[in-house]
C-alpha cells in the first residue's frame, strides 16, 4: 500500500467520538438506570422524575450534535440504546413494580398479564426505535410514525407520579394502569402520525409573542408539574389518532366531491 492509500485510509475511517453529545446520551441513559433501581426499591416518584429528567437529556443530546455539526452512525446508535433503557425497560418496570404487580395477588393468570402488558411495552419501544432507525431519511422530519417512545414514557410516569401525588394506590389503578401500557405500546407502533416538532427554527430569529408562549408553558408546568405534565403528554398521545381519522375523513370527502 503507498503512502497516499495509506492517508486516504485514515481519512475514510477517523477514529474516536464526539465527546459533547455523547455526554448528554450517557446523561440520559443514567437517568434511565436510576428510575429501574429506584422502581425497584419503591421510589416511585423518584423514578417518575428520573425519566423526565431523562427526556429532557435525550432531547438535548440531538440539537447538540445538529448544532454542532457532531452527528455520527455511533451517536445514533448509542442513543437508540439509550432510549431503550430510559423509555423502554425503566417506565415498563416502575408501572409493573407500581401498580401491575397487584394482579398476581388475584390469580396467576392475572399476574402474568401484569408482566406482560409491561413486556409488551418493552417490546413495542424496541421495535419503535428500530423501525425509527431504519426510516432516517426516508420519511418527513416534520411527522413521527406512532408515537415516539421519550412520549409513551412520559405518559406512564406522568400518570405514577400523578397518582402518587393524590396518595392513590397503585393496586386501586390496576385497570387503568394496566391499559395505559399496553395503549402506549400499541400506538408507539401504529401507523399514527405524530407531529415532531423537529421543523422548529432554535437558531432563528422568532416572534416576541412565542417568547411570552414559552414562559407561560414554564408557569404552568411549575404550578402543577405531574397533573400538567401527564395531561399534556397525553393530549399528544391521543392527537395521533384523532388527526390521522381527520385527514382520512378528509380524503374521503375529497373523493366523493
Amino acid at each position: 500500500m503507498t503512502e497516499k492509500q495509506e492517508l486516504s485510509e485514515k481519512i475514510k475511517r477517523p477514529r474516536g467520538i464526539y465527546l459533547l453529545p455523547n455526554l448528554f446520551t450517557t446523561a440520559a441513559l443514567f437517568s434511565g438506570f436510576y428510575a429501574i433501581i429506584a422502581a425497584t426499591t419503591d421510589r416511585f416518584e423518584a423514578a417518575a422524575v428520573a425519566i423526565f429528567i431523562g427526556m429532557i437529556l435525550d432531547g438535548l443530546d440531538g440539537r447538540v450534535a445538529r448544532l454542532t455539526n457532531t452527528q455520527s452512525a455511533f451517536g445514533a446508535e448509542y442513543d437508540s440504546l439509550s432510549d431503550l433503557i430510559c423509555f423502554g425497560l425503566a417506565p415498563a418496570l416502575l408501572m409493573h413494580e407500581w401498580s401491575l404487580y397487584s394482579l398476581a395477588h388475584l390469580s396467576g393468570l392475572l399476574g402474568k398479564l401484569g408482566w406482560l402488558a409491561a413486556f409488551i411495552y418493552t417490546a413495542a419501544t424496541a421495535l419503535r426505535l428500530a423501525r425509527f432507525n431504519t426510516q432516517v431519511g426516508k420519511v418527513d422530519k416534520a411527522y413521527f410514525q406512532g408515537l415516539a417512545s421519550p412520549a409513551a414514557a412520559a405518559v406512564i410516569a406522568g400518570f405514577v407520579w400523578l397518582s402518587i401525588g393524590y396518595q392513590l394506590d397503585g393496586a386501586t389503578l390496576v385497570v387503568p394502569a394496566w391499559i395505559i401500557t399496553v395503549t402506549m405500546g400499541a400506538l408507539m407502533v401504529s401507523k399514527f402520525r405524530y407531529h415532531s416538532f423537529k421543523d422548529l427554527d432554535i437558531k432563528g430569529r422568532v416572534p416576541f409573542f412565542s417568547i411570552l408562549i414559552m414562559v407561560m408553558i414554564f408557569v404552568l408546568i411549575s404550578i402543577d408539574p405531574p397533573q400538567v405534565l401527564f395531561l399534556g403528554f397525553l393530549g399528544y398521545a391521543i392527537s395521533g389518532p384523532i388527526f390521522t381519522l381527520i385527514a382520512l375523513r378528509k380524503r374521503r370527502a375529497a373523493r366523493h366531491g
